[in-house]
């Protein structure tokens, strides 16, 4: 009998010998997960088994990569998975828990289950939250803050951030706020500067943040030398053409999107002050890798659906 397909979906995956990130099409089984390069294709490219495997989540092995989830095999094998965004992450790696406790226990995996228990409540917005940290009048102050003879430019420490996130009625108390600050520094919102705080993030304790006066942060950073461009996003066939905005009525270039996958992005900071947010990556089905950025992480979750939609739905 061929195992159930649980969840299936193209998803960027890292390869196992070069440090290439490519589009695959992923199929998670009751016992492992096949990866295709096509969704059309009869064969995989390869297969994880679950049973014994861990699942690491959220990855920080990658810098400017959001959304990513690490399976180590029993031969400690590790393959590297990133989603498009924290929703898409997080049905992921919740599926393959359950299926390798299901593989544990013996049992079936089935959908119908209790609720399960969630550190932070589902409504919380890590993006708007921090658009309002970053308001210049109600948000977080960055200082030049000076420890160990170094001076760090455009920070705050990691008390300051709890200090504000209790002020401001996000978290009922310093506790709550440790997790959802941990959060925030998990998907790239906040970065460590620092040893201090560069350490926790290295370390295994459940919350990378800390609560402390001699751990510092900063907001996360962009690239420079970007161009505005118009985009007009058609469906049949699915391209993403784009214009210069001042009012040429020919596209400058296209972006074909059938299998295309899409992922937002963090960028590497190199510790100065840039106003560049938001950035998300389409990497195309020969394997062009164009970085867009929008104007609101809201927007940005918008445009990463709809090209998904395009991708799937378009010729």
């Amino acid at each position: 009998m061929e195992p159930k397909r649980i969840r299936e979906g193209y998803l960027v995956k890292k390869g196992s010998v070069f440090n290439t990130w490519k589009p695959m099409w992923v199929v998670l089984l009751e016992d492992g997960i096949e990866f295709y390069k096509k969704k059309s294709d009869n064969s995989p490219k390869g297969m994880i088994p679950l049973k014994g495997s861990t699942l690491t989540s959220p990855c920080q092995d990658f810098g400017k990569r959001m959304f990513v989830f690490k399976i180590t095999t029993t031969k400690q094998q590790d393959h590297f998975f990133q989603a498009a965004f924290l929703e898409e992450r997080d049905a992921w790696v919740r599926d393959i828990k359950k299926a390798i406790k299901c593989i544990e226990g013996g049992q079936k995996f089935a959908r119908k289950s209790t609720r399960r228990s969630i550190r932070l409540p589902e409504t919380i917005d890590l993006g708007a939250l921090y658009l309002s940290m970053k308001d210049t009048e109600k948000g977080i102050k960055e200082l030049n803050l000076e420890k160990d003879k170094k001076i760090f430019n455009h920070c705050f420490t990691g008390n300051c951030v709890i200090d504000w996130l209790v002020s401001n009625q996000s978290v009922r108390n310093r506790q709550e706020g440790l997790m959802i600050a941990s959060s925030l520094l998990n998907e790239g919102y906040l970065q460590p500067a620092g040893d201090m705080s560069k350490s926790a993030v290295d370390g295994t304790a459940e919350n990378p943040f800390l609560d402390n006066p001699d751990a510092f942060y900063y907001f996360g950073h962009r690239r420079k030398n970007w161009k505005v461009r118009k985009f007009i996003l058609r469906e049949d066939p699915a391209y993403l053409h784009y214009y210069d905005p001042a009012g040429a009525e020919d596209p400058l270039g296209a972006i074909h999107l059938r299998g295309c996958v899409v992922t937002s992005v963090e960028s590497n900071s190199n510790g100065r002050k840039s106003e560049e947010e938001n950035l998300f990556e389409i990497i195309t089905a020969d394997e062009v890798h164009y970085f867009l950025q929008a104007a609101t992480p809201k927007e940005r979750t918008e445009w990463i659906r709809a090209i998904q939609m395009a991708s799937r739905t378009g010729k």
